[in-house]
């Protein structure tokens, strides 16, 4: 074999095993051999020294798969890198990051490092509308029109505000990745906004009348949430997100306070109005959430939820966070004192009383709390106009 001039497919094939592995030159291309291992499987490789003299081994493939001819010219590539001190062969291309790919990073590295209180809405956002959509997507292939269409099918399917906070939450991730990259430009631009904060009304309180046609039509899960939202004043997140473990039976409600968070309601004990709203919920096993969804979460979906209640109720448009100024509204109406309602609301104390007054005002919360009831109370089943309201008397 040695003294062959060629080396050709079917003396390739001829070739038998050894009691040892068996590597034979190839006459015509000096560093390429086969190899014959004593199970007989045969393979073709290249070998070469580097610059620094290091005598380099290169399996080019099996010879069931390639030609002779086919081996050579990989051989020839092969021998050319070695020596000019490469790798063997060209490194495959690096495969572009996957939109679900960077999401994963981006949440591990920036949302749970910098513990944002944000997380679960995050991750309900990008595995209810981002991921679905844009999942399988080259990242830095996702353009401004991309990104148009995903919130046209947000908007279409969830409204507006969902809409702006996807957006917010690929804004946020495509930010972070451009202060990764040495290239990447976020495929974003001014007016891709869905709903205009300042052309929204801010002022907005529910009037009596409007309380009454909403109050009438709250029933199932999110009619309790409206209800409970009127008669605590909390945030959204906050009742959205409340656990059975959270509300002691005396009817106490003790909100968390989330890392980073200014300030929360702290404990409220309830008024009766709103604890048989809490009570009316099923407890679904395995989940902890008063407002239960589907698996071990909370519920979700708010915008489809109030989209049905206000079909039924026709009042003039409003949203969630209409609720929360309409009670704080009503507790003014009630003559709580201010300091107390913003106890409730959890807005957090300025100056140096925020720093040395650490009184809970659970009692004064409390008894806020039943006044708003109160008057809740009285606004859906208002009193005769044969009725003449007793009015206090100074001693």
């Amino acid at each position: 074999m040695a003294k062959s001039k060629t080396l050709t497919d079917r003396m390739v094939a001829k070739l038998k095993p050894g009691a040892k592995r068996l590597t034979l030159p190839d006459p015509l291309l000096r560093g390429h051999y086969v190899r014959v291992t004593p199970k007989g499987a045969k393979s073709y490789v290249a070998v070469a020294r580097d610059p620094g003299g290091k005598q380099i081994w290169a399996t080019l493939g099996s010879a069931d798969v390639l030609t002779i001819d086919e081996a050579r010219d990989q051989a020839r590539e092969a021998i050319k890198r070695i020596k000019a001190g490469k790798t063997a062969f060209e490194p495959p291309p690096v495969a572009p990051d996957s939109f679900e790919a960077v999401a994963d990073n981006w949440m591990r590295r920036h949302v749970q490092t910098k513990g944002l209180r944000s997380e679960y809405e995050i991750s309900r956002l990008l595995c209810g509308h981002l991921i679905p959509f844009l999942g399988a997507r080259d990242f830095e292939g996702i353009r401004r029109s991309d990104v148009a269409a995903l919130l046209d099918r947000v908007e279409d399917k969830s409204g507006p505000r969902q809409a702006d906070a996807v957006l917010a939450v690929f804004s946020s991730m495509a930010n972070w990745y451009a202060a990764r990259s040495d290239s990447y430009v976020p495929p974003l631009a001014r007016g891709m906004r869905r709903d205009d904060p300042h052309a929204r009304r801010r002022e907005r309180i529910l009037d009596d009348d409007e309380l009454r046609r909403l109050w009438a039509v709250s029933d199932g899960a999110f009619g309790a949430f409206i209800k409970v939202a009127l008669t605590t004043a909390q945030r959204r997140a906050k009742i959205t997100t409340m656990k059975w473990e959270d509300v002691a039976i005396d009817g106490t409600w003790t909100i968390p306070v989330e890392a980073r968070e200014k300030g929360s309601g702290g404990a409220l004990l309830l008024p009766e109005i709103a604890i048989d709203a809490i009570r009316s919920q099923p407890r679904i096993t395995g989940n902890p959430y008063v407002f239960a969804g589907n698996g071990a979460g909370p519920f979700t979906a708010h915008h489809k939820r109030k989209q049905r209640i206000d079909e039924r109720a026709k009042i003039a448009p409003w949203v969630i966070h209409d609720l929360r100024r309409t009670s704080r509204s009503l507790m003014a109406r009630a003559r709580v004192r201010p300091d107390i309602a913003e106890q409730i609301m959890g807005h957090a104390i300025q100056g140096v009383a925020g720093t040395y007054n650490r009184y809970d005002y659970f009692d004064e919360k409390a008894d806020a709390l039943a006044k708003l009831a109160g008057l809740i109370a009285l606004i859906l089943d208002p009193p005769s106009e044969n009725v003449v309201p007793m009015r206090e008397v100074a001693e």
